[in-house]
């Protein structure tokens, strides 16, 4: 018999164990894989439109669904292609922005928990987050895939981004980063409708952006230190990274602080006070999908 889009989600979800997702597994647990309320939540999706998915009742899932499913299952660039075909979709084209977050990177997120790490796609669009990120920096759940957009919010903005509340920084290395960035990107990804889009709504908006476009900025990123004004806990003074993951597009922004210092004992307090389990607990909270 044929394979369906449902078969096939219940069976990658069947081969995935809760420690993959960095969660404990617990003696007495009947399901040997995730529970459909787990791959929901991870997928951000509402647990009656998995059900409905796997059963077959659900046959017209958008790409963004999809794409949620495939990091929340942790599947290979061939098995995510598949998963599309399977929806009825064209997997993404070479020359376009892929939102793909290896496994290995998933089950690194799920074990750094308690730090704030971000996980952007090529284009600075923020695609999943940690727990520690959204105390850190305020919860990105509600926004939209464009509100979520690094280099939208620091240009329309200013620093603060996307963050809830006012980081500083000192100079424009950031923004010039940004810019060769997405220059880059726009090299590397040429058809990504929603790439060319951005750059020419930016140029349209932000006379430092369409400056630093037209002057051909270069930068790279590097080591930066910023400070988050929480409100919960005042001033928290961290350094900021930027990591790489070769053989993808995605790239991990990742917040530390000295440990004993001061700051440590603010981000620990927003750790307690806001529910972030100890590393290796939770799973890293994925980016808002569209639920039918």
């Amino acid at each position: 018999m044929d394979e369906t889009l449902g078969k096939a989600l219940r069976r990658w979800r069947d081969r995935l164990s809760p420690v993959d997702i960095g969660r404990t597994a617990l003696r007495g647990r009947r399901a040997a894989g995730l529970r459909r309320e787990e791959l929901a939540e991870l997928a951000g999706l509402s647990v009656d439109y998995v059900v409905r998915l796997e059963q077959g009742r659900a046959t017209s899932p958008s790409a963004q669904v999809v794409a949620g499913l495939a990091r929340a299952l942790q599947l290979d660039p061939v098995e995510r292609d598949h998963a599309y075909r399977l929806a009825g979709l064209l997997p993404p084209r070479e020359g376009t922005i892929s939102t793909h977050v290896p496994a290995g990177v998933q089950r690194m997120l799920a074990r750094l928990g308690e730090f704030p790490v971000g996980v952007f796609s090529a284009d600075w669009t923020l695609l999943s987050w940690t727990p520690a990120w959204a105390a850190l920096l305020g919860d990105p759940s509600a926004r939209t895939r464009a509100e979520r957009n690094l280099v939208r919010a620091v240009f329309a903005t200013g620093p603060s981004g996307l963050a809830a509340w006012p980081v500083l920084h000192d100079g424009d290395a950031l923004n010039r980063a940004l810019v060769a960035d997405l220059r880059t990107a726009l090299v590397d990804h040429p058809r990504d409708r929603g790439l060319i889009a951005l750059v020419a709504d930016l140029r349209s908006g932000s006379a430092e952006f369409t400056r630093l476009w037209d002057e051909g900025a270069v930068g790279r990123h590097v080591s930066a230190r910023k400070t988050i004004v929480h409100p919960q806990v005042g001033d928290v003074t961290c350094d900021c990274d930027v990591l790489t993951v070769p053989g993808c597009d995605v790239r991990l922004v990742v917040y530390t602080v000295a440990a004993g210092s001061a700051d440590a004992e603010k981000l620990e307090f927003l750790r307690v006070t806001n529910g972030v389990p100890a590393a290796g607990s939770p799973p890293p909270v994925p980016g808002p999908s569209s639920t039918p």
